[in-house]
């Protein structure tokens, strides 16, 4: 009997910090382009936004801007970019080995696959230069960095509100997803087949 679900295009989405990593990357990220110093000094500063933030009193994304634009405000989009191709290079250790083998075997069996991230796209795209990345993007100003994210915050809703962007005929193809946190929660809920990775 011939066989819908096998006929209909395959596509895999896949978080990345928690999922595809071990931990959360904006931390490790700004550690490293910044220095440890400069990192504890940016995260005092804006601990009790932070709090809030946890609290659920204050918005994940604006939160994150803001912390976002202290440390990298001003600085060239040509330097940032420098630092994220670095920072992927020498973090491989962050990957996790039993999720990115699915993503391979999904890409070896010709499967569509997209990283779904609220990580800046900018240092997540080079862990995976073969993949589509959908992650939260940057604004960009005569060549260096406004401070200010240039799409929503890609967390919650706005990882389906992505896919559909990219695929919006939801009959025309059967959605695995993989996630770790309540920010993939939605993701999760509107695909065919969803694994919560621990």
């Amino acid at each position: 009997m011939f066989n819908l679900q096998c006929s209909m295009k395959q596509l895999f989405a896949f978080d990345f910090d928690g999922t595809l990593t071990t931990r959360d990357t904006l931390i490790a990220f700004i550690r490293y382009a910044c220095g440890t110093p400069r990192f504890l000094l940016g995260f005092l500063l804006h601990a009790p936004l932070l709090v809030l933030m946890k609290l659920r009193l204050y918005s994940n994304g604006k939160a994150k801007q803001r912390l976002f634009s202290w440390f990298f405000r001003g600085m060239p989009i040509e330097t940032f970019d420098a630092l994220c191709q670095s920072f992927a290079s020498t973090h491989r250790h962050l990957l996790r080995p039993e999720t990115v083998r699915l993503l391979q075997q999904a890409l070896s069996e010709g499967s569509e696959v997209l990283v779904v991230s609220a990580s800046i796209d900018n240092w997540v795209q080079p862990f995976f230069p073969a993949v589509t990345v959908l992650g939260t993007q940057i604004e960009v100003i005569d060549g260096r960095l406004s401070g200010r994210f240039l799409t929503p915050n890609c967390y919650g809703q706005e990882k389906v509100r992505r896919i559909l962007a990219l695929h919006p005929d939801r009959s025309a193809y059967r959605l695995t997803a993989y996630g770790d946190s309540r920010g993939d929660r939605e993701l999760l809920a509107f695909a065919d087949e969803a694994h919560l990775v621990s």
